[in-house]
């Protein structure tokens, strides 16, 4: 049961996702930039993940063990990359070049903190807060 409730909690993120790029590209890239509006993005997806996560494992009846965390992160994650690159390149249309943008932290691209918050910081670092 814990798994089927973190993948409701992987399509929470997932249209959280969809609304935040909706927004950078609406509001944050007309006012400050493509690649400012990728940094503000980025920042606030990493924050919603967190409060996310946090409220998810409040919700249980107890924390799960850290190996049942590290698998629920890396289930998200997986879930996410895969998502990125079928939907975006076979849905959407996008070049593997450009899908693989935002991979680059060597050109201030830092959608991979999203992915290492997902992995890590999220259920791992958030249940240690939680107690």
């Amino acid at each position: 049961m814990l798994y089927a409730h973190a993948a409701i909690v992987w399509i929470i993120l997932l249209v959280l996702a969809i609304l935040n790029a909706g927004l950078r590209e609406k509001v944050y890239q007309p006012r400050v930039g493509e690649q400012t509006g990728h940094v503000i993005s980025t920042i606030v997806f990493v924050m919603l993940v967190w409060t996310v996560v946090y409220a998810f494992l409040a919700l249980l009846d107890h924390l799960p063990s850290v190996s049942q965390l590290w698998a629920i992160g890396a289930g998200w994650t997986a879930a996410t990359v895969a998502f990125e690159f079928l939907f975006g390149h076979y849905v959407a249309g996008h070049s593997w070049a450009r899908l693989c943008h935002d991979y680059n932290i060597f050109r201030g691209r830092f959608w991979v903190l999203v992915l290492l918050s997902t992995l890590i910081a999220a259920p791992v670092l958030a249940a240690r807060m939680r107690g």
